[in-house]
């Protein structure tokens, strides 16, 4: 049974992380150890979970999400309840070209004992009645954070991924997210791999399910690692110039982009015309919050390529590094910027709100 949920008209929303408690974590640190343990941990992985909905609500956001409050890492924290990976022996690769780190081994042939994010979406999902969107690991970005010592084959690997995430995506829909977010930051870097074979098992993630769908494609959070790289890119970063044709005509209904504060050429969203895009009108690079009126030019510009009905104001990436205070700023100028474009178009066609198409499957 269908359930359709009017939304405004460029509609909200993160790319997926905000800080964690600083009494559940170190806060602003990607990969940041648990302060609690056992029952407490339990426990406070959902208080925190319950915060970030609110700070969410408060700013005004109009599609939510879990803030990835339950997990240590975007990638990993997946990857930790899959059977045939060994995280006690780890390797150091390169991930993304950018840094080293110490990854799980890929042992034997890896599979999901059980649904993962089922029980906090379920959890989310009872909390609220605004649509919610839930990020997973694209298949490549997996693939690019794991040593394989078992299957020697990064599409082999990125194919039994898509279709472990796929049974993830199916179960979260069945508990009522609407929006099933694939993260893929790989796609900047590996873009013949990513046209081969990468968007191809991204679809497999994605096919059949009841809700729509996106992929989060960006430069990576705001780290050290990230902003060298970047300074690296020369003055117009066009990597999403090699996928964006190939994602146009995939079966995806979402495509997610960084854009504020970057080098982005502006005119190569063009290159997604016909899809929604969430774009990026938020830097997730610094601590200065931004205006609204500096998130309505980002608007405004992204509107000469994109249709009024399918621009998703959101994040360039995930705001996990970041200070809860900045955090919650950004999250207010991002929703303030909205209603000032959402105000301009309604004044300019004559009515205030947008027919979209549904966002809310029940199962």
């Amino acid at each position: 049974m269908t359930r359709d949920i009017p939304t405004r008209l460029l509609p909200t929303s993160t790319a997926g992380s905000l800080p964690k408690p600083s009494w559940l974590a170190q806060s602003e640190t990607l990969w940041s150890p648990w302060k609690l343990t056992g029952e407490e941990l339990a426990d406070g992985k959902r208080d925190a979970l319950r915060l970030s909905l609110a700070d969410q609500l408060d700013a005004g956001l109009d599609i939510v999400g879990d803030g990835e409050q339950t997990r240590q890492h975007f990638v990993t924290t997946f990857i930790e309840n899959l059977v045939g990976v060994d995280f006690k022996n780890r390797a150091t690769v390169r991930i993304r070209d950018r840094y080293d780190a110490a990854v799980p081994r890929v042992v034997g042939d890896v599979s999901r004992g059980a649904p993962v994010f089922v029980d906090d979406a379920r959890f989310l999902r009872a909390h609220t009645d605004q649509p919610i969107k839930w990020a997973l690991p694209g298949p490549m970005t997996m693939v690019d954070t794991l040593f394989d010592a078992h299957y020697r084959s990064r599409e082999k690997l990125a194919s039994e991924f898509a279709g472990i995430l796929n049974q993830e995506a199916k179960d979260l829909a069945a508990v009522g997210v609407d929006i099933v977010q694939f993260d893929e930051p790989a796609f900047t870097v590996f873009h013949d791999e990513a046209n081969d074979w990468g968007i191809a098992a991204l679809e497999r993630a994605a096919s059949g399910l009841s809700c729509e769908t996106a992929v989060h494609i960006c430069y990576g959070y705001g780290i050290e690692a990230n902003t060298t790289w970047k300074k690296t890119l020369g003055s117009e970063w066009r990597q999403y110039e090699e996928t964006l044709p190939t994602l146009q005509r995939s079966s995806l209904d979402i495509l997610s982009l960084e854009r504020h504060n970057s080098r982005v050429p502006i005119e190569l969203l063009d290159l997604a015309r016909g899809k929604k895009l969430m774009v990026g009108a938020i830097d997730v690079a610094t601590n200065t919050v931004e205006t609204p009126e500096e998130v309505a030019d980002t608007l405004r510009s992204a509107l000469r390529f994109v249709d009024a009905d399918k621009l998703y104001p959101s994040t360039n990436c995930g705001m996990a590094p970041l200070a809860s205070s900045v955090a919650r700023g950004k999250l207010a100028a991002l929703c303030a910027g909205a209603k000032i474009v959402r105000s301009e178009i309604s004044d300019a066609v004559g009515t205030p709100f947008a027919s979209l198409a549904a966002l809310r499957t029940d199962g």
